[in-house]
């Protein structure tokens, strides 16, 4: 099994944070968006993955410390790591032909901008799976419209009118994802665009209008990362998934308390020192962070800043922040001073 990872965007919905971090790299409920995700399906498949590849942007900012990064986390888990470059941003299927080298066998493709929660079974029917989350407003969504065989059949963007309640959360298994490069290789060759782009929706229909059988698998938490609202929902989800498992160490041995509280669930890393400062739900600090006299909630605190009388809920704070301040709801980038 391969797990392709399409992870070029510039992730400008969540700047400032993803000014000086790709947005994949942010690290949510202390682990970076991507190696969660890609641990998490690892672990759900229960098969061996042989090679991650990883198709990513300008190497400017892609550089060699986030590569490095990547080929440790497919190490971790026995893989091979493959780096590719998308050199422009030309869409999805464009996204997926910057790897064209990895795509046989087969493989999930899976974008690095959300985190599930599900048990996933693989139809061996089914010539690919695309998952799916059920939603109260389909008509904001991708979604898929299925026939009595509860096969997809179509995929419909948008819908005025309902089609279906289950929205396309951009995770898909190819029995053969050789299939999927043919038809997007059809796509590009026939200057198929929308939006002016090329889109894996556009290689997915080929392969339907084949005759091949594409089924769904539902996941029960989808946690988008996208922007800094949800991007903090989601790490207080998966600080509570987390926490009720009981499979991960939240809270790092050598923390330091000095008159502080931590209300679980939190992620507290290597080295964090709390004075007088009440911390939780739903907090995450990265390593080497101080915070003096606070108290903060449902908030995302990276690595190495300094924060000092704060009464913070929903706060998103980079790395080496330095903050001394009464406001109540910031979003601050990397190396932000206030005082």
């Amino acid at each position: 099994m391969k797990i392709i990872v399409p992870m070029a965007g510039l992730g400008s919905r969540i700047r400032p944070h993803s000014l000086t971090v790709p947005k994949p790299l942010i690290p949510v409920a202390g682990s970076p968006i991507v190696h969660r995700l890609v641990r998490d399906i690892a672990k759900i498949l229960d098969q061996p993955i042989e090679e991650i590849a990883f198709i990513l942007g300008d190497p400017t900012f892609f550089g060699d410390e986030v590569t490095t990064q990547l080929g440790e986390l497919a190490t971790s888990l026995g893989a091979k790591a493959s780096i590719y470059r998308q050199g422009e941003a030309l869409g999805t299927g464009h996204a997926i032909m910057s790897a064209e080298p990895s795509l046989s066998g087969p493989a999930v493709i899976a974008y690095a901008d959300a985190l599930i929660r599900a048990d996933l079974e693989l139809d061996p029917d089914a010539d690919s799976v695309i998952w799916t989350k059920t939603v109260a407003n389909p008509e904001a969504y991708g979604v898929v419209k299925l026939n009595e065989k509860q096969d997809i059949i179509e995929l419909v963007e948008k819908p005025s009118t309902f089609v279906s309640d289950q929205a396309v959360i951009g995770i898909y298994y190819f029995k053969d994802v050789a299939v999927l490069k043919e038809k997007l290789q059809e796509v590009i060759d026939e200057n198929i665009m929308n939006g002016g782009e090329y889109q894996i929706n556009d290689g997915i229909k080929k392969m339907m209008a084949e005759g091949r059988i594409f089924k769904t698998g539902t996941v029960d938490e989808w946690m988008d990362c996208g922007n800094k609202e949800v991007a903090i929902e989601t790490n207080s989800k998966m600080l509570q998934f987390l926490h009720d498992d009981g499979q991960e160490q939240l809270v790092a041995d050598n923390v330091t308390l000095e008159n502080s509280k931590i209300i679980p669930p939190c992620f507290v890393g290597d080295n964090v020192v709390l004075k007088n400062t009440t911390i939780g739900p739903g907090v995450a600090i990265g390593a080497g962070t101080t915070i003096e006299d606070s108290t903060i909630t449902h908030s995302l605190i990276q690595k190495q800043s300094y924060i000092k009388n704060v009464q913070w809920t929903e706060a998103m704070i980079g790395n080496k922040v330095h903050f001394d301040g009464s406001f109540t709801r910031v979003s601050l980038g990397d190396y932000s001073v206030m005082k």
